[in-house]
């Protein structure tokens, strides 16, 4: 994990300004971090010191019982800490980078007072809340109405580093829905439609807009 410093960090704050999200000067405390892929940014049932404002994509894991468990993605513009800001009791989940990730870091043992207080941030906030609530809930209801193929392929697209996917079947099993067989399947008639190439452990992709025109079907609906 890197903290910018000096010209690098107001660079950041210049560029990706979020000011106008708080009535008091939250810049002033906050940090600009950087994280790389698969480092983990807050270890599962271990409250966060920081509250994240992303600026890049994540992904949000939790370990349950030594068994990995995807739950969600992380976008840019999300906040990572907002439910341990606003409960004094609550179960962290972990939260991992998926690739090189740039974000600001709020303390909230200096400003959670002033957060709390602070209603242009309290309705922001609730604003992203309810975004939230209903993107899962979006992902409930696709489940059942769109086959795998189109969420498999919006989820690869989400996943793939560089160019190459290569999350693990389990793991996507759990996040998606689905059996193994019925997963492994599906990944076979992509690597023979040519969307995708098997490489190693992972996959190449080879057809970007083939798979663009699967995933967009989640997006019309």
């Amino acid at each position: 994990m890197e903290i910018y410093k000096g010209e690098k960090k107001r660079h950041q704050l210049e560029k990706h300004s979020i000011a106008h999200l708080f009535s008091f000067p939250a810049e002033e405390f906050m940090e600009v971090r950087e994280y790389e892929r698969d480092e983990w940014m807050i270890q599962e049932g271990r409250r966060p010191d920081f509250l994240f404002y992303v600026i890049e994509a994540k992904i949000y894991v939790t370990y349950q019982n030594g068994k990995v468990s995807l739950i969600n993605f992380i976008n840019k513009n999300d906040y990572i800490g907002e439910m341990e800001l606003l409960h004094e009791v609550y179960y962290t989940k972990g939260i991992q980078a998926s690739a090189k990730t740039v974000c600001f870091a709020l303390p909230i043992y200096r400003c959670r007072a002033q957060l709390l207080q602070d209603a242009k941030f309290l309705r922001e906030l609730a604003k992203f809340l309810s975004a939230k609530a209903t993107l899962m809930a979006s992902k409930y209801s696709q489940s059942l109405a769109f086959p795998l193929e189109n969420r498999l392929a919006d989820f690869i697209l989400q996943t793939a580093y560089e160019g190459v996917y290569k999350e693990k079947h389990v793991t996507v099993c759990d996040y998606l829905g689905v059996s193994y067989r019925h997963l492994l399947h599906v990944l076979t008639q992509f690597c023979q439609k040519g969307y995708l190439q098997k490489e190693g452990r992972g996959y190449q992709i080879k057809q970007y807009d083939s798979l663009s025109e699967l995933a967009e079907a989640l997006k019309n609906k």
